[in-house]
C-alpha cells in the first residue's frame, strides 16, 4: 500500500485541561469528543494530558544517551529471543511488522523483506512476576533505570485516572468511568524508546532501508511521544490507502486505538493502519535520525476479553469469539520478531 500522502488536516485534538475526576459535564463531553475520533479515524492528539513536558524531555535526554552508547554496551541488556519477552535491547534489523499473519511460511518470506531500520528498549513494570526488565548495568548509564521507571509511572497514571475513565465514559459502559480500569489492574504495559539512525536519503529512495512498514497496533491503545523530525503517517480515511502526516504539535501526544481494543468494541473503535517514513530530504543528502517513545497500553492477561457492553446486539451480532488479553498479545509478538 503507497498511497498519496494528504496533508495532516484529519487527526482530531482532544483537551483533557477540564477532564478532573471524569464527573463533570466537560468531562463527558471530552469523553464522546474522544470516543468520536476513535470511531471515525482511530487516532487523535491529546493536549493538557498533566504528563509534566519537563519529563517527557528528559525521558528523550535519555534515550539518546542511552542509543549513543556502543553496540556492545547496549547488548548487555539484549532481548530474549522470544518475541513476547519484550524486555530490554533490540537492534537495527530486529523486527519487521507482519500485519495479522501467523503461518510460519508466510512470516518466513515476510522476514526476507528489509526490515525495520530502527533499534528499541523494552521496559515494563518493575513488579511483573512473569517477564522481568532487562536493564543495562547501573554503572553503564547511571541514573537511567529511575529515569525510565518513573516516566513508565507517569504514563501510567494518566492511562488510569484519564484516558481509561474517558474511554468508558464515551462508550457509556457501565460503572461511571471505571469499567475499563477494571480490565487494567496490573499494568502489563510496555514503555519503548526508539531510535530510528540517521542515513542517506538515497537508500531510503531505493527501499533499501525502511523506519516502519504499514501496521497496527498490538494491545489496547498507544500514547505516543515524538520528537520534531517526524514520519509518522496515519491511513485516512481508514481503507483508503491514503495517509496523513501525524506532524509533532508541541505539547502533545499523540493517541491511537490498537487491535484488541478494536476486537473488544466489536469494530465500532477503530484500529488504524499507519507507518514511519522518512521525512523530506532537507538538501543535506541526509535523512535526519528520529527519537520517539511509545506506551503500550495492555488489558490484564488473564481476563477474558468478550465484547464490551453496548457494542453488539441483534442488529449487531458478535464478530470475534472470546480471548485473553495475554493470549492475544503473545501471538502478535511471537510474530513481530525473526
Amino acid at each position: 500500500m503507497t498511497g498519496t500522502v494528504l496533508e495532516p488536516t484529519a487527526i482530531p485534538i482532544i483537551d483533557f485541561a477540564c477532564f478532573g475526576d471524569g464527573t463533570s459535564p466537560e468531562a463527558i463531553e471530552i469523553s464522546r469528543q474522544l470516543v468520536k475520533a476513535c470511531r471515525e479515524v482511530g487516532f487523535a492528539y491529546f493536549c493538557n494530558t498533566g504528563i509534566p513536558q519537563a519529563e517527557v524531555e528528559s525521558m528523550f535526554e535519555w534515550s539518546r544517551a542511552l542509543f549513543s552508547l556502543p553496540i556492545e554496551t547496549k547488548l548487555l541488556a539484549p532481548h530474549p529471543k522470544e518475541g513476547w519477552k519484550s524486555r530490554g535491547y533490540s537492534g537495527v534489523g530486529e523486527e519487521q511488522p507482519s500485519q495479522m499473519v501467523f503461518d510460519p511460511v508466510q512470516l518466513a518470506t515476510i522476514r526476507k523483506q528489509t526490515p525495520d531500520f530502527k533499534e528499541s528498549f523494552d521496559i515494563g513494570p518493575n513488579d511483573d512476576p512473569r517477564v522481568s526488565n532487562i536493564w543495562l548495568p547501573e554503572q553503564v548509564l547511571p541514573g537511567f533505570r529511575d529515569a525510565a521507571s518513573t516516566f513508565f509511572d507517569t504514563c501510567r497514571r494518566f492511562e488510569i485516572e484519564k484516558l481509561l475513565p474517558a474511554l468508558s465514559l464515551g462508550l457509556e459502559l457501565p460503572g461511571r468511568g471505571e469499567f475499563l480500569g477494571k480490565y487494567h489492574q496490573e499494568g502489563d504495559n510496555q514503555l519503548r524508546l526508539l531510535h530510528y539512525p540517521a542515513a542517506p536519503a538515497e537508500v531510503f529512495v531505493r527501499g533499501e532501508k525502511g523506519r516502519i512498514s504499514t501496521h497496527t497496533d498490538f494491545g489496547v491503545g498507544t500514547i505516543l511521544f515524538q520528537d520534531d523530525v517526524g514520519g509518522l503517517e496515519v491511513e485516512s480515511p481508514r481503507g483508503s490507502g491514503n495517509f496523513v502526516g501525524a506532524l509533532p504539535i508541541p505539547g502533545t501526544v499523540v493517541f491511537n486505538i490498537a487491535d484488541l481494543l478494536m476486537r473488544w468494541s466489536n469494530d465500532i473503535l477503530k484500529s488504524t493502519l499507519h507507518r514511519v517514513r522518512a521525512p523530506p530530504n532537507d538538501g543535506t543528502g541526509m535523512i535526519k535520525e528520529r527519537f520517539s517513545i511509545p506506551y503500550f497500553m495492555s488489558a490484564d492477561r488473564d481476563l477474558l476479553i468478550d465484547c464490551l457492553p453496548g457494542c453488539w446486539g441483534e442488529d449487531r451480532p458478535k464478530k470475534y469469539e472470546p480471548v485473553t488479553a495475554g493470549a492475544y498479545i503473545d501471538m502478535r509478538l511471537d510474530a513481530l520478531y525473526q
